[in-house]
C-alpha cells in the first residue's frame, strides 16, 4: 500500500475530492443566517419535501445531520436489537457497520461481486441463519446493488433491506430510483457526495407512524411539532437522539437541488470518458463498467490494477491525486478480526484505486488523466 500524503491544491493538480456548492447556495445561507431560524425550522421540511418530490415520490422522507445518523435511525426502525445478526458488505465505509454495533448487532461480513465491488447476493444467501434480523447493502460508488436478487432473498426469510445509498442519489435500478427500493434508504449529504449540507444525511422510508417515529427519535424522542403546536405533554417515552438537521443545512440542500441535473450529466460524463478511454489498456480495469450510462450513479471511478502503487505513484508525478478512500472493514480491531469467507475481497484489495470524479474537473483533466495511464507504469 502507497502511503502518500494528501495532495495540496497546487496550480496543474489534480485532486481526488472537491466539494460541490453551487453559487446559489451562499445568498440561500446568508438568507438563513439573517432569519430566525438557523436550528431545525421550516427549511428543513421544505428540504424533505423537495427532496422526495424530485428522488422518491410517495415515499416519505426523514432529514438529519449525517448519512451515519440516518442509518442508526433505519436500523432502529427496522428492529434490530442486541444479539441480532445483520448480514453487511465486507467492503464499505465503517459509516455503514458501526452504527450497527451501536444497536447492540453483529454485522456479519459478505463478500463482493468483482464486477461492481457491490455485495454477493449469492454470499448472501449462503450467509443466512435463523439470528439473520436484516440485509444491508452499499451501492459502491454509485452503482446499485442486485436489488431484485436481494429483495427475493428478504422476502423468503421475512427480513427488512436497508440501503445504504451515500453513494449513489440519483442513480436507478431498472428504471426504478434508488430510495424506493429498499425498506429503508439511507442518503448521506456529507462534504464530498453529489449534494451537500457540509454534513447531512435523509432516510427514504414508507408509513406514516415510522416517518413520525423517527423524526420524534431524531430529536430526543420528543414530539415537536405537537411542542410547537402548545399540545405537547411534556413526556418523552423513547430515548432519542440528537440527529436533527438545521435549516442552514438544509438550505445547501435547497439551492443545491436547482442544479443536481446538470451536474449529474456531468458526473456521468466523466465516468463515460474513463471506462471509454481505459477499457483497451492492459493491467487496468473500471470497476462496474457494465453500468456505467445504465443507472450509475457516478460518484466514484474505481479501477482495478496490476501494480497498483506503480500507478499511483505515476500518477502523482504528474500532478494527479488517487487513493483507495475505503477498506475492508474486517482489518478493523471493533469488527473482531479478518473473516476468510471472502475471496473475491482477498483477490482485490491489493489492487483498486479511486481516480478524480467530480464537478470541478473538466473533460480535458479526464482525458489528461487517461493519457498519463495510457503511457503505461
Amino acid at each position: 500500500m502507497s502511503d502518500l500524503p494528501l495532495m495540496q491544491e497546487n496550480k496543474g493538480n489534480i485532486v481526488l475530492f472537491y466539494p460541490n456548492i453551487p453559487e446559489d447556495v451562499i445568498p440561500e445561507v446568508v438568507e438563513t443566517l439573517h432569519g430566525r431560524w438557523i436550528g431545525q425550522g421550516p427549511r428543513v421540511d421544505q428540504f424533505e419535501r423537495e427532496f422526495a418530490a424530485k428522488f422518491t415520490p410517495g415515499w416519505k422522507t426523514v432529514a438529519v445531520n449525517a448519512g451515519t445518523s440516518a442509518l442508526h435511525l433505519s436500523y432502529l426502525a427496522a428492529g434490530i436489537r442486541p444479539g441480532d445478526e445483520v448480514i453487511t458488505p465486507v467492503f464499505t465505509c465503517t459509516a455503514t457497520n458501526i452504527p450497527l454495533l451501536h444497536c447492540g448487532a453483529k454485522p456479519v461480513f459478505a463478500d463482493i461481486d468483482p464486477e461492481t465491488m457491490n455485495i454477493s447476493a449469492k454470499h448472501v444467501r449462503e450467509l443466512i441463519s435463523e439470528k439473520t434480523r436484516a440485509i444491508v447493502c452499499v451501492d459502491y460508488g454509485g452503482c446499485l446493488c442486485p436489488m431484485e436478487e436481494l429483495r427475493s432473498i428478504a422476502d423468503e426469510y421475512h427480513i427488512p433491506v436497508i440501503e445504504d445509498a451515500a453513494q449513489s442519489l440519483g442513480g436507478f435500478y431498472k428504471g426504478r430510483p434508488v430510495g424506493t427500493l429498499a425498506d429503508y434508504t439511507a442518503f448521506s449529504f456529507q462534504a464530498i457526495k453529489h449534494i451537500t449540507t457540509a454534513d447531512g444525511g435523509m432516510i427514504s422510508l414508507q408509513g406514516t407512524e415510522t416517518e413520525r417515529k423517527l423524526k420524534r427519535l431524531r430529536w430526543f424522542g420528543i414530539d415537536r411539532y405537537a411542542k410547537q403546536n402548545g399540545i405537547w405533554k411534556n413526556d418523552i417515552t423513547e430515548v432519542g437522539f440528537k440527529y436533527q438537521m438545521t435549516d442552514v443545512a438544509a438550505a445547501m440542500g435547497l439551492a443545491s437541488l436547482k442544479t443536481f441535473d446538470s451536474k449529474m450529466e456531468l458526473r456521468q460524463k466523466l465516468l463515460a470518458i474513463y471506462k471509454d478511454s481505459l477499457e483497451k489498456v492492459p493491467g487496468i480495469q473500471v470497476v462496474g463498467a457494465d453500468f456505467i450510462g445504465h443507472g450509475h450513479a457516478a460518484w466514484l471511478c474505481t479501477v482495478l490494477v496490476e501494480n497498483r502503487e506503480g500507478l499511483q505513484n505515476k500518477l502523482r508525478e504528474h500532478g494527479v491525486e488517487s487513493n483507495q478512500v475505503h477498506f475492508r472493514n474486517d482489518r478493523y480491531t471493533i469488527f473482531g478480526g479478518r473473516v476468510k469467507n471472502c475471496p473475491n475481497m482477498d483477490a482485490v484489495e491489493e489492487k483498486y484505486l479511486i481516480l478524480p470524479l467530480h464537478t470541478h474537473l473538466t473533460t480535458g483533466d479526464v482525458y489528461r488523466i487517461c493519457n498519463i495511464i495510457q503511457q503505461g507504469w
